[in-house]
């Protein structure tokens, strides 16, 4: 229901504004997230520092209840100290890559002929058995490198955002389990569904072990222009086999050697990786509090997330940007000294990259378990989170995650910005991030649009993410569009309405 109240405080968005566009912190936040603490793996020593240094500027500002508050068990640290490739023969040049997570480190400069061996399908098992020992391998085929025909960065266009308001057609259903879109060159018939591809690289991590090889290649899943997309070669769970040394290259650098092998040319590469792996250890989500200043029933509005990122750059666009904005929303708030009758909570999340792991364990300890659905009294008490995640493009809209009763409300918050270019409301969902946590035990949970930007051809996983892609006007307007959002929830008479409660939801197998 739309109350009078729901229109906007132009008096207090106007001070929102002032402090978010001429005293910004919000770069300085991405400095300090990037540069000096990333990149910020779960379990790594890097991740801590960065949530230490959290809770100290939150402190600063005024937070409070500020705490890193532990949750688990999470699984395995790992930490890659020193990595460094080179190609030798037949000429001397740098290869531009990196280490990949939870992989075993060189012991040492190693330096050999590389073998083309691709280990795609499980009948490829079995065809190296016993042909790998002490061998450095490329493990996937050339991969194609089309040519850039389009610019990598953009803004969503005036039709691509009146598309994305209109409601989805109700008769079309996703699966459960959605296909990874397979890289050109892969195998035919390699597994492509998430739960066949975890269970292969299960598999063939055993395999490359027990085989004794001593370092594998890869392209990565995507990327050109010496940009390298991937994440984690091994896994966290310290029942899994930890893999040897495993590097993600360039494509270009990578294609260039399938070609010299092809060619039965002399080639030899040289690799060093130091890789610590730590013993199974819980994690923590950084916590820190705005006090209601008056009433509101020990009723919540919460923001965030997620502190963590892939290693192979800075962890700028992934997510640095979401929680350098999230601490802008809440410093802009105090700053200004907002009065407001609930408690606002930000929560910078972990493990988000391994499957949202920190949010969902925040919400069961918290609210509820998904999987039984018996609500917690806190559970009552929120009245909205508000997640940013998608890379560091201005706001343009909100996903309403089908909650179409908060509609006339956002679309009444959200006016003061329409000549920043935030117009767009839509009924559709979107996932992949911490809302989906809250969404699941019935607590309205949203996540902001953004303009791509180059989040999807550039800084998405990569090594490319680093603080130079960071949009600073962009960040600036997402922390005054983020605390605006949060601070008329937080002053609005009722909560934001609610969807109907969600039924349990089982474990399911990820085939």
């Amino acid at each position: 229901m739309l109350f009078a109240a729901d229109t906007p405080d132009l008096q207090v968005i106007n001070r929102i504004k002032n402090e978010a566009f001429h005293n910004s912190k919000v770069m300085d936040n991405a400095f300090y997230l990037t540069d000096v603490y990333g990149p910020r793996l779960s379990g790594s020593p890097n991740l801590k520092a960065a949530g230490e240094w959290a809770i100290k500027k939150m402190n600063e500002w005024g937070l409070k209840n500020t705490a890193l508050e532990k949750w688990g068990p999470f699984g395995r640290g790992w930490n890659c100290t020193y990595f460094a490739a080179h190609l030798k023969e037949p000429e001397y040049s740098p290869l531009i890559g990196f280490a990949r997570p939870w992989s075993l480190g060189t012991n040492g400069s190693i330096s050999g002929t590389p073998m083309l061996a691709v280990l795609e399908r499980e009948e490829d098992l079995a065809k190296w058995k016993g042909k790998l020992r002490g061998k450095i391998v490329l493990t996937s085929a050339e991969h194609p490198l089309a040519p850039i025909t389009a610019p990598p960065s953009r803004r969503f266009t005036d039709a691509e955002l009146a598309d994305e308001q209109m409601a989805p057609d109700p008769s079309i259903t996703s699966p459960f389990a959605s296909p990874i879109p397979q890289r050109p060159g892969t195998t035919p018939g390699a597994p492509t569904s998430r739960g066949a591809v975890r269970r292969f690289r299960e598999k063939l991590n055993q395999f490359l072990l027990d085989e004794g090889v001593l370092a594998t290649l890869s392209p990565g899943r995507a990327g050109d222009g010496g940009t390298i997309m991937s994440e984690a070669a091994g896994s966290q769970d310290p029942t899994k086999a930890i893999p040897p040394a495993s590097i993600a290259l360039t494509p270009e650098h990578y294609n260039r050697l399938v070609r010299l092998i092809d060619h039965k040319q002399p080639v030899t590469v040289e690799l060093e990786v130091r890789a610590q792996v730590t013993e199974p250890a819980d994690l923590f989500n950084v916590i820190g509090e705005i006090p209601a200043s008056h009433g509101g029933n020990g009723e919540l509005v919460m923001l965030g997330g997620h502190l963590d990122s892939w290693t192979g750059a800075t962890g700028a666009t992934d997510n640095a940007a979401g929680c350098a904005v999230a601490l802008e929303a809440v410093r802009i708030l105090t700053a200004i000294n907002a009065r407001m009758p609930r408690t606002v909570r930000v929560a910078l999340w972990t493990g988000e990259e391994e499957g949202l792991l920190g949010s969902k364990a925040y919400v069961k300890e918290h609210f509820a378990d998904p999987e039984v659905m018996k609500l917690k009294p806190e559970q009552n008490k929120v009245s909205a989170y508000y997640n940013l995640d998608n890379g560091t493009g201005k706001v343009r809209g909100i996903f309403l995650q089908s909650n179409d009763m908060a509609r006339p409300i956002f679309e009444a918050w959200l006016s003061p910005f329409k000549d920043m270019g935030v117009e767009t409301v839509t009924i559709r969902n979107t996932g992949s991030t911490d809302h989906v946590s809250f969404d699941a035990v019935g607590i309205p949970g949203f996540q902001f649009i953004q303009d791509p930007v180059e989040y999807s051809t550039r800084t998405h996983h990569s090594n490319m993410d680093v603080y130079d892609r960071l949009q600073a006007g962009d960040l600036m307007q997402a922390s005054a569009v983020m605390a605006t959002m949060v601070y008329e929830t937080a002053i609005r008479s009722e909560r934001i309405p609610r969807k109907d409660l969600p039924k349990a939801q089982p474990k399911r197998d990820d085939n």
